[in-house]
């Protein structure tokens, strides 16, 4: 059964922070668990294994070495699923973050793996040629749909410890503090009474279209 509280609306970016105990915003939490029909296999037992040992010991650096097709990826995964820890991917550009997103979503299909890329299809920076004295005016095209996988990204960090994210290096920069993403998130749970006008106020205050 679902009771029913009346909520102030200035309240709920404090209970998703951890302020108050509201239950609007608590950590799910499920086991990392591989879905392949193939099992480790030559090398990568004994690297797993030593990956692992590392991570408990509290190394801070390891480096995973391995020709092209040699199941890098799958030995990282298996990592993952031992150690039950969140984990980000790091890659040097989009086409190779895209393949590993792709592959471990399909390693773990029933976990929370994100996307988190440059949203830019297109950036032209602002530019001065001297010679022909012209100056070229800044430039962009957006893509929605990447730029809501980052949000969703964003989202299951806060909210999931069951997350893989896969990311090109330039992107994890600039994303801003977690308390600034609180204060821009307005979370309603079932139950609550909330007046309509503190929503729609609170909605103007984030700027939401």
């Amino acid at each position: 059964m679902t009771g029913k509280r009346h909520m102030d609306i200035s309240q709920t970016a404090l209970n998703i922070g951890g302020v108050a105990d509201s239950g609007a915003a608590k950590t799910q939490h499920k086991a990392f668990k591989i879905h392949s029909r193939y099992q480790p296999a030559g090398d990568q037992p004994k690297a797993i294994a030593q990956l692992v040992a590392g991570i408990g010991d509290g190394e801070v650096h390891q480096t995973l070495l391995g020709v092209t097709g040699s199941g890098k990826t799958f030995t990282i995964a298996n990592v993952i699923e031992r150690t039950q820890r969140p984990a980000m991917v790091l890659a040097p550009n989009k086409t190779l973050a895209a393949q590993l997103y792709g592959e471990m979503k399909e390693f773990f299909p029933d976990n929370s793996v994100e996307y988190f890329v440059s949203y830019y299809d297109y950036y032209q920076p602002e530019a001065y040629i001297p010679a022909s004295d012209t100056f070229i005016d800044k430039d962009a095209s957006l893509n929605q749909h990447i730029e809501q996988m980052r949000l969703s990204a964003t989202k299951a960090l806060l909210e999931r410890r069951d997350t893989v994210v896969v990311a090109t290096v330039s992107a994890i920069y600039g994303l801003g503090e977690p308390e600034s993403y609180f204060q821009m998130v307005l979370h309603l749970v079932r139950g609550d009474i909330i007046k309509q006008r503190d929503i729609l106020r609170r909605l103007a205050e984030m700027q939401y279209t």
